[in-house]
């Protein structure tokens, strides 16, 4: 049967290319057009003196929907959200610090005007990190809350209260989702109605999780009506909607949305969810299609050809058992040398506790929660055989060698062909053999084998594994979970 094609708006299927070849296509720092001198020199001062693709493209892009004033849209229209879909690594904090800082700059009352939120701690820190190196002198403050703090002193670094009222402290706020949601529903005084800007970083990630919920309350918070001081009428905003004699008599601050995600998801009802206001995505994540559609040759044959020496097995299973399938496998079956993946730095982490609570598997994560010259050292104890087991995401093994991986096994079945075709592609290299095992929801067995068929793969083997089998490791395993939830508090 004919496979549906799902229907793309025009701004997905059109959008702006980002080359991605970063080091050929560097951009002199000077050639970007509409950067404030001032921000020039802290540029130069911290070692950048060329942007990457996606900051050339995107810097512009921001400042140009701002280039009236945060107040206003361009030419009095409302600005259009932004959508950015770059790989890790490829400069996007920079592509969004930049512009607004230099658009906050001649800001005179204190206001959260930009907001961030990201998924995790460690990414927060270093995006504050990345503000207060650019907003350093400027008069701007940078507000970080992540619960690295008591809730106490975080309000007092957000709002101060003074006998008119409250005010501002932070004209940036850099912010994990459950914080800030705490925030919103529990700091007298914390206000957005001003916001301008709101980024989601890794935004993939903030649609999925429990965090939608999370951006609907700063939409929310947003567009509240302020009530204790009369002054703030002025600006009321309305909800966007059609232009009336009412809505236009008082400026209004637009809220601008730029997502940034290593990779924007492609499926339209959840974008539909961000209720993106005229988007323009930029990315750099695509396939290099010929002017005619057709895939460039070298890609269509070698696009799902995967190794001689591979054979693939997957195993139907529940959530409750997959743990214990990766523990019988490494310790009955005595697999070494195996790659596992997750599908998020979280589960990564977790699975790599709880193995290390059961005890017996010499363990490692592979993640990008660590610094390059912990990975390059794990790596090479996986190589030397010290490491049985690595368990990875998907980001940090794109594109390694690691030599000697005899078993991949796939711990979250992956969504896409690709991603399937990425991680069973890290064994049986060279010539070696290999072998690749899923662990396969039963909810997801009708799927993840209708997109293998569907890429032509057919020689996968159902390789049920006994409940009895993993009996004798539940005791043990009970164990661990209880010793894991008492280091994770």
């Amino acid at each position: 049967s004919p496979q549906v094609q799902p229907f793309l708006p025009q701004w997905l299927a059109q959008p702006k290319r980002v080359h991605k070849r970063i080091k050929d296509n560097l951009c002199p720092i000077r050639d970007v057009p509409g950067i404030h001198p001032r921000l020039l020199k802290k540029l130069q001062m911290n070692g950048v003196d060329s942007f990457f693709p996606v900051q050339a493209e995107v810097i512009p892009a921001i400042l140009q929907s701002a280039s009236n004033g945060y107040l206003m849209g361009r030419g009095g229209y409302r600005p259009k959200d932004i959508c950015v879909s770059a790989p890790t690594g490829s400069g996007k904090t920079l592509s969004f610090v930049i512009p607004i800082v230099q658009v906050l700059l001649d800001r005179v009352v204190c206001h959260v005007r930009a907001l961030v939120v990201l998924p995790t701690k460690e990414l927060a820190q270093q995006v504050s990190k990345v503000f207060n190196v650019y907003t350093d002198g400027t008069g701007l403050k940078v507000v970080l809350i992540t619960g690295q703090k008591s809730f106490a002193k975080e309000q007092e670094m957000l709002v101060q209260k003074k006998v008119t009222g409250y005010c501002s402290l932070a004209d940036i706020v850099v912010a994990t989702p459950g914080r800030l949601t705490d925030h919103i529903n529990q700091t007298p005084g914390f206000s957005l109605t001003q916001l301008r800007f709101l980024i989601v970083d890794e935004a993939d990630r903030m649609i999925d999780d429990m965090h939608q919920n999370c951006l609907n309350q700063i939409v929310k918070a947003a567009f509240q009506v302020e009530n204790y001081s009369g002054s703030n009428m002025l600006f009321q905003r309305t909800k966007p909607g059609p232009i009336t004699a009412a809505s236009s008599c008082s400026p209004q601050i637009p809220l601008q949305k730029l997502l940034f995600s290593a990779t924007l998801t492609q499926d339209p009802e959840k974008l539909q969810q961000l209720d993106l206001f005229q988007p323009r995505l930029f990315t750099s994540v695509y396939s290099e299609k010929n002017r005619d559609g057709t895939e460039t040759e070298q890609d269509t044959n070698n696009k799902y050809t995967l190794p001689e020496g591979l054979s693939q097995c997957y195993v139907p299973c529940d959530l409750n058992s997959k743990p214990l399938l990766l523990l019988y496998f490494m310790l009955k079956m005595k697999f070494t040398r195996v790659l596992c993946f997750t599908n998020s730095r979280e589960a990564s982490h977790r699975l790599f506790l709880l193995v290390q609570a059961f005890g017996g598997v010499t363990v490692a994560e592979f993640s990008s929660r660590l610094p390059p010259n912990e990975r390059q050292r794990t790596m090479k104890e996986f190589e030397q055989g010290k490491i049985q087991l690595l368990i990875s995401t998907d980001a940090t093994a794109r594109g390694i060698d690691v030599k000697g991986v005899k078993y991949v096994i796939n711990y979250d079945a992956p969504q896409f062909i690709r991603t399937y075709i990425h991680r069973v592609g890290r064994t049986a290299r060279a010539g070696e053999a290999g072998v690749a095992f899923s662990l396969v929801l039963r909810i997801q067995e009708r799927r993840f084998l209708r997109m293998l068929r569907d890429a032509g793969i057919q020689d996968i083997k159902k390789h049920p594994v006994k409940g009895n089998s993993l009996k004798p490791l539940v005791q043990q395993y009970e164990g661990a979970l209880c010793k894991l939830e008492k280091t994770v508090k």
